[in-house]
């Protein structure tokens, strides 16, 4: 028998574990009956606002829902510049915003923009795994630096110009505050150094600031402040809880504005219209988002006090976001079998750091806090049982 067709070895990019936890624990519900508490997604509990719920049926009945412009609506692309304004004073033209199917979908634009295949991108060790596996399939070479306690968890100048010195050139760097996993920020000027630093290296500075409006006390910069050339991915994912309708945005160089264009026409057409409509009125939200920030603080605050009660008791500075990345060495020398009995004997679903940090990752795990209070105290009872 003849053999069918190759597999292209895009497809050979490693799973991202997160999923696959998730999609374990919704069948073990399902199977037996017993309720998991999910802590290994990093998504809201809650549904998207009241006004973004309006918006978008306004648009059900009112819009046929075609087609729009490739980076975006021109009224969505104005509100998001105006964001900036209100929350970090910038004044960004319009133009330079281009809606994207998700922040993943901007990821895809960007990389696709700025660096031709084999490319070198510096990123952190720990970090979201999706940066790495987007960009081998994408052809392009991540660089994983390994970043901890001595740089607050995140890149920093010197650490790409070493890099760089032993592996050649890198092209660009990705770096993002607040972090996945750790949920770590860089400082205002920490932020400008890595961004300054790029452009006059003649790098891309690619900021994922998907996390902004979640936060615990830190002061939040974008890039957009430290650097005309840098390139800022958000998105309506965590802060506006609207995970499943798949809206993210960029803020680009003018220079980038046609290339991009181009690319979203023949890889996407278009973001999706009623997320684009539903999405403009996320911005008026901020009362309803902002108590969630508040139930997320909360969580954190019960999960810091309660987990080293359970043996769970170093973890990086949890700034922003809502997640806890914990050191488990002391408890497992395999984080992914460590999760894996946490879920079935415990019940309670987490991510292994081998998710994010391919070398170190057994010694480490993720939970997130995004869930309900009631869910986060049920985790803490079941994992203190567990763990004697």
């Amino acid at each position: 028998m003849a053999d069918g067709p190759a597999i292209s070895r895009r497809s050979g990019v490693a799973p991202f574990i997160a999923m696959d936890v998730m999609r374990d624990a919704t069948a073990l519900e399902s199977a037996g009956g017993r309720r998991v508490m999910h802590l290994e997604v990093g998504q809201p509990s809650t549904q998207a606002p009241r006004l973004v719920r309006e918006a978008a049926a306004r648009a059900l009945d009112a819009d046929r829902l075609g087609y729009t412009d490739a980076l975006g609506l021109l009224s969505l692309r104005q509100r998001i510049a105006r964001h900036y304004g209100e929350r970090h004073d910038l004044d960004i033209a319009p133009e330079r915003v281009a809606v994207t199917a998700g922040s993943s979908g901007g990821f895809i634009l960007a990389f696709l923009a700025c660096f031709d295949a084999g490319a070198r991108v510096a990123i952190a060790e720990p970090g979201y795994p999706a940066y790495r596996n987007i960009l081998m399939a994408l052809g392009l070479t991540p660089v994983g630096i390994p970043v901890g306690p001595e740089t607050r968890w995140s890149l920093t100048p010197e650490l790409i110009d070493e890099a760089e010195s032993r592996l050649g050139r890198i092209a660009g760097v990705l770096e993002a505050s607040p972090a996945n996993p750790t949920g770590t920020m860089l400082t205002p000027a920490a932020l400008a150094a890595l961004a300054t630093s790029c452009q006059a290296q003649g790098r891309w500075f690619v900021s994922d600031e998907i996390y902004h409006g979640i936060v615990f006390g830190a002061e939040t910069a974008t890039a957009l402040t430290s650097s005309s050339e840098t390139i800022v991915v958000n998105s309506f994912s965590k802060y506006y809880c609207m995970t499943g309708w798949r809206l993210g945005w960029l803020v680009v160089p003018e220079r980038l504005v046609r290339p991009l264009e181009r690319l979203a026409q023949n890889l996407f057409i278009a973001p999706s219209s009623v997320a684009q409509a539903a999405g403009t009125a996320a911005f008026d939200a901020t009362e309803e988002l902002d108590a969630n920030v508040a139930r997320y603080a909360a969580n954190r605050r019960l999960l810091l006090d309660e987990l080293p009660k359970a043996g769970f008791d170093s973890f990086a500075p949890a700034d922003g976001a809502f997640y806890l990345y914990a050191d488990v060495r002391k408890l497992t020398n395999d984080s992914a079998e460590f999760c894996h009995r946490m879920l079935h004997e415990a019940g309670v679903a987490a991510t292994p750091g081998l998710d994010f940090d391919p070398e170190r990752g057994r010694h480490t795990i993720r939970l997130s806090f995004a869930g309900a209070t009631a869910d986060m105290k049920e985790a803490v009872v079941r994992l203190k049982d567990w763990l004697g």
